[in-house]
């Protein structure tokens, strides 16, 4: 099996039993974390919804992000990832929420943030994680690292 889709569907599971409810905002991965979490059968269960906020005035308008965050610190940074996953639990039932912004390539790099810098965001109730990773290799492959990377971390703070 596919390390996602197991990735995914631990996930489940672990909301499942806690009876938590998920959303997502993303920004680099595109809706690839909604996708996975969807692509497990009764995810309706544990899965409220999902923001693909790619632009600056999606996650302004989606998601209440203040312009200035996104102008002081640029949309690939751990404070637009807090705000993100801030955001899919104010716009949503969800009590957990991950989210992703980041620099998947070929091209956006700009100084102190390469070209594979992804920025994550976790809440679970009052818990708010934010940490920044550094992937190697093509957009798919920083696409699907971060995918992974997202559901392993929410799986670890879940257990």
């Amino acid at each position: 099996m596919h390390t996602i889709t197991l990735l995914a569907e631990q996930v489940g599971e672990a909301l499942n039993n806690k009876h938590y409810l998920l959303s997502t905002a993303e920004s680099c991965t595109g809706g690839g974390i909604a996708y996975a979490i969807t692509d497990i059968a009764g995810s309706s269960a544990w899965f409220d919804r999902g923001f693909v906020t790619y632009s600056n005035e999606a996650k302004h308008d989606m998601l209440s992000i203040p312009t200035i965050t996104i102008n002081t610190h640029g949309a690939v940074s751990e404070e637009v990832a807090a705000a993100m996953v801030e955001g899919a639990v104010a716009h949503s039932r969800a009590n957990v929420a991950v989210s992703t912004t980041g620099i998947a390539g070929p091209g956006g790099a700009v100084p102190g943030k390469p070209v594979g810098t992804v920025c994550f965001g976790w809440k679970i109730n009052d818990l708010l994680i934010v940490e920044r990773q550094l992937f190697s290799g093509d957009r798919q492959s920083v696409r699907q690292q971060s995918v992974a990377h997202s559901l392993q971390k929410l799986l670890q703070l879940l257990a």
